[in-house]
């Protein structure tokens, strides 16, 4: 399958844009609580909420005028602190995409979401046991490793471990 370059000419997962609001969703439940099993150091959260829009400007400028979103062509950046040590920073993508866009296949729904997650090969190995369809190999980049999964409903979810 062709990658989709998206609006920076790079693969989605490449935009880190700066930006205000604090925001984490943490995701203990899932990835820390419900996955004793798994060395993993840190809770898990939100990283990227990704969307297919008719159009990106006109989505941008909703948010930015109507809910104060910083935008730039390519969404906005939440950076946060964590609420058990504050010296450590995380952030959480908002991202328009072309309603064009295949990087959501083979989901058919018009978003992804991104989770940041800790210790990604051994999680990766986990799922593969437990009959997770694993879409890709985790690919590394100097800001972190990255793999595709399917949910229950077919929905495409991103997990991203981060250079900490």
């Amino acid at each position: 399958m062709e990658e989709d370059i998206g609006i920076l000419g790079r693969p989605a997962h490449h935009r880190m844009i700066g930006g205000q609001r604090a925001v984490a969703v943490r995701l203990h439940q899932l990835l820390v609580n419900h996955r004793p099993d798994l060395v993993v150091r840190e809770p898990s959260y939100l990283h990227d909420f990704m969307r297919s829009t008719k159009a990106i400007k006109k989505m941008n400028e909703w948010y930015k005028t109507h809910l104060g979103f910083e935008t730039s062509q390519y969404g906005t950046n939440f950076e946060w602190r964590e609420a058990t040590d504050p010296t450590k920073k995380g952030s959480t993508q908002w991202s328009p995409f072309a309603e064009t866009t295949k990087y959501f296949e083979p989901s058919t729904k018009d978003f992804m979401i991104n989770y940041r997650v800790e210790n990604l090969e051994a999680l990766v190995e986990e799922l593969k046991k437990e009959g997770v369809t694993v879409l890709d190999k985790v690919e590394t980049y100097d800001y972190g490793k990255f793999v595709h999964i399917l949910d229950v409903e077919g929905n495409k979810i991103e997990l991203w471990e981060p250079v900490d």
